[in-house]
């Protein structure tokens, strides 16, 4: 049985990660494909070849509006926003805009858990995919993250489960849910692309829209914003709390993480793991493994499972990693931290003196609560790159506010790059203390994403 898409013409917009699997993807069902990407030709080196080969056709170094006479779709990398001349035109003109999470959802015939939040869902959909793992069944773990997913369309069998982490950028744009679908929090983050604290929720909330009576939502209910969507539950509702027992989904009871209801399969209370055996770190990972639980358990895993999982699990890369110990000095990558909130939760996940690296490229978010926390809790703090010497300016006003706490106002340097701030930071820190890159800002001054920032620092510190 032929694809909807065959013989279409599909414009994809952005050759990022998503753009590629697209142009991988759309020839494979017979679809003709044009890419368009601001970038000239320079900038792919030989990546191109391969897709030539497949009948792809590129416009590069510009979205010329013409691309749109012949087009039956246009497709949307993550990272382009739907305020772009090219989407605004095709949406004028009725034409499809889609993205890869839309036409994977489409076509996916096995169970998907969708998984979003503004911090932890990484974590979270790594640790479910391993609770799935470990419940014998074949797990496909993807999309924001890891394979796109329509690569893997093929291989995925009607019995098989899919772990899926979706952004904003992907769900404002779908139209379809997930079986179970999993918002951990949503604060602020993006507002540079969604523009408003509503635009941003809306897309978050996409997620569990347009579930049916027999699906399940997931929501996090300490998190005043996943809390506030409990009205949009079409189906089955499980939740997830540090605080408070919950009839259906997972808690936290002294020092046990217990399943209820619907997430125990059992309907009786089931005890999971002790929380001495997870091995992440912080309040904000006690959340994700109590989220990963409630998912893991409305999907219908064992809790012997899920324990087996939590206690391997050691997390994921460039969230709060130790990349080193060098004379006596721990050194801790948390590239992901490209907002205020995720520094938050990192630095409150040490009680050692921190040497804090904040700094990349501002996503237009408070930073007021962070400042006051870094003023009275770290050590010394070294600011880099396009939003350093902003940041640097809040903190000498706030320390020359506030009585004096552990930082001092000649512990707070600037600098340009990553580059500087590893070697300033080599010479502030004493044994005992933790050099914490948690940012806060964006990769995108000076970086393709956060994972290439963390790695450049892993580089770094291995050559101290």
């Amino acid at each position: 049985m032929s694809d909807p898409l065959a013989g279409k013409h599909a414009i994809v917009m952005g050759f990022a990660r998503q753009g590629q699997a697209l142009a991988r993807w759309l020839p494979a069902v017979g679809a003709r494909v044009t890419v368009t990407d601001r970038r000239a030709e320079a900038a792919f080196g030989a990546a191109l070849s391969a897709h030539r080969e497949r009948g792809v056709n590129f416009i590069l170094g510009d979205h010329p509006l013409a691309l749109l006479d012949d087009a039956d779709l246009l497709c949307v990398s993550g990272g382009v926003a739907l305020t772009e001349p090219l989407v605004a035109e095709a949406l004028r003109r009725g034409i499809p805009v889609t993205n890869d999470a839309q036409l994977f959802l489409e076509r996916c015939p096995a169970p998907v858990i969708g998984i979003t939040g503004s911090a932890g869902k990484t974590t979270t959909t790594m640790l479910v995919g391993l609770m799935c793992r470990a419940a014998g069944w074949v797990t496909h773990v993807g999309g924001n993250i890891g394979d796109v997913l329509l690569d893997a369309l093929p291989r995925i069998a009607p019995q098989d489960i899919v772990v899926m982490e979706l952004s904003s950028f992907q769900l404002e744009l779908t139209t379809i849910s997930p079986r179970y679908g999993a918002i951990l929090n949503i604060t602020p983050n993006h507002l540079d692309r969604h523009g408003t604290m509503e635009a941003y929720t809306t897309a978050k909330a996409s997620l569990i829209r347009y579930q049916k009576a027999e699906d399940t939502a997931i929501l996090g209910i300490d998190d005043p914003g996943a809390n506030g969507l409990i009205a949009l539950v079409q189906g089955h509702l499980v939740c997830f709390s540090a605080r408070w027992a919950v009839a259906d989904g997972a808690y936290l009871e002294g020092d046990r993480l217990i399943l209820s209801g619907r997430a125990s399969q059992s309907g009786t209370r089931q005890a999971v793991i002790e929380r001495q055996a997870i091995r992440l770190r912080g309040e904000h990972n006690l959340l994700n493994v109590l989220a990963a639980s409630a998912v893991a358990g409305a999907a219908g895993v064992a809790p012997t499972a899920m324990g087996e999982a939590i206690a391997t699990f050691a997390g994921v890369a460039h969230r709060l990693e130790v990349v080193r110990v060098c004379n006596g000095v721990t050194w801790v990558n948390d590239s992901i931290a490209t907002a205020p909130e995720r520094v938050l939760a990192a630095v409150r996940s040490y009680g050692e003196p921190l040497v804090l690296l904040l700094g990349g490229k501002d996503k237009d978010l408070p930073w007021d609560e962070l400042i006051a926390l870094a003023a009275r809790k770290a050590f010394a703090v070294v600011t880099f790159g396009a939003h350093g010497p902003v940041i640097a300016g809040l903190l000498q006003r706030a320390l020359a506010k506030e009585e004096p706490g552990r930082l001092a106002a000649e512990r707070v340097l600037t600098v340009s790059t990553l580059d500087e701030a590893v070697q300033a930071a080599g010479r502030l820190a004493r044994p005992g203390d933790v050099v914490l890159l948690s940012p806060g800002g964006t990769s995108y001054d000076a970086y393709r994403d956060f994972e290439e920032r963390g790695q450049h620092f892993r580089r770094l510190v291995d050559a101290l």
